[in-house]
């Protein structure tokens, strides 16, 4: 027997030393768990604990449904953005000093909080004021915030933030260091390197070629000038009826144009540019002069009966024009 009272001699001061410990004091009880655990796991009856009045503490309750029968499909994107919140608060603040406790408390556990608020819908976040102290509020109704989509953990910060005093220390969000991002996006910018190095020396004659940057940009000014913006922003049909069974290929007007009309004088313009580059550059080039006679007489005629049917074509845009060209 006296193994037993020297057993409950050593273990008396360790429970009095427990009980000193249990100060009764709720905001340094739910904190010190919080240190361990942030946000704090709720159920019914803690989550009454914590929110009941007098409080001299602020709290902030996510009320969530993450199982995967509940279909709440926010809920579980938003629980890793709450989580991270409410680590980073409990870090930056590990001696309270703001007076502030994040909480979740998940449908299953809390099906009676849940209809005493008479919620039908997740996630619901309430900020419950102190009741006591410097910064109490009157109205004991905690402040509810509005998910209008997925929201980040900064953005619930801000909120909490207002509710909060100006004075009152407000620990910033630390997001943990994403490696596997940071590994990727140096594979890829290392291999992209890698792929210019070796590409670089059939790569670069082909981007300083006159004659290539040259067509693109002919190409470009063909495009551009024959209203190709014009049907995007207009959104203008590709052919329309002339009223009589057949096809409508150009509209009347200068604020009207068709698809295809565009395609059209496209196809004029290129046809023009390519006989006045082909006259310039290659026929002084033709050593034969027989050769070179003809080809100066087959692009003159391409140029004079092009050029031709591009006024035909303005004057049905315009019917007032007075000039024309032979042939049309």
């Amino acid at each position: 027997m006296r193994w037993l009272q020297l057993l409950t001699a050593a273990v008396l001061p360790l429970t009095a030393l427990a009980a000193k410990k249990s100060s009764g004091d709720r905001f340094n009880d739910f904190h010190k768990a919080s240190v361990s655990s942030a946000p704090l796991k709720l159920d019914d009856a803690s989550f009454a604990q914590l929110t009941k009045a007098p409080r001299n503490y602020s709290v902030a309750v996510l009320l969530t449904a993450l199982e995967t029968r509940f279909g709440c499909q926010l809920c579980r994107e938003f629980q890793p953005e709450w989580d991270l919140l409410g680590k980073s608060w409990i870090k930056g603040d590990k001696n309270g000093e703001s007076r502030m406790l994040f909480g979740t408390l998940d449908f299953v556990d809390g099906k009676n909080t849940f209809q005493s608020f008479m919620l039908q819908t997740a996630p619901v976040l309430f900020f419950f004021h102190p009741t006591t102290g410097p910064h109490a509020k009157r109205d004991a109704q905690p402040v509810r915030y509005d998910f209008a989509g997925p929201a980040s953990a900064e953005q619930v910060h801000t909120w909490v933030s207002r509710q909060l005093p100006g004075e009152t220390r407000k620990p910033a969000i630390v997001r943990p260091i994403n490696w596997m991002k940071i590994i990727s996006v140096t594979t890829a910018v290392l291999g992209l390197v890698t792929f210019i190095a070796v590409a670089a020396p059939y790569i670069v004659p082909i981007l300083q070629n006159r004659n290539l940057w040259a067509a693109f940009s002919l190409i470009t000014v063909l495009l551009f000038t024959s209203g190709h913006m014009f049907n995007h922003i207009r959104k203008t049909p590709y052919v329309a009826g002339d009223g009589k069974g057949g096809m409508q290929y150009f509209a009347g007007g200068f604020s009207n144009q068709f698809g295809l009309e565009s395609q059209i004088v496209a196809a004029m313009y290129g046809v023009l540019a390519f006989a006045t580059i082909f006259i310039a550059l290659k026929v002084p080039r033709i050593a034969d002069p027989r050769a070179q006679q003809f080809a100066v007489f087959l692009w003159s005629v391409v140029l004079l009966g092009m050029y031709s049917f591009l006024l035909s074509v303005f004057r049905m845009k315009n019917g007032g024009y007075p000039f024309y060209l032979p042939p049309f």
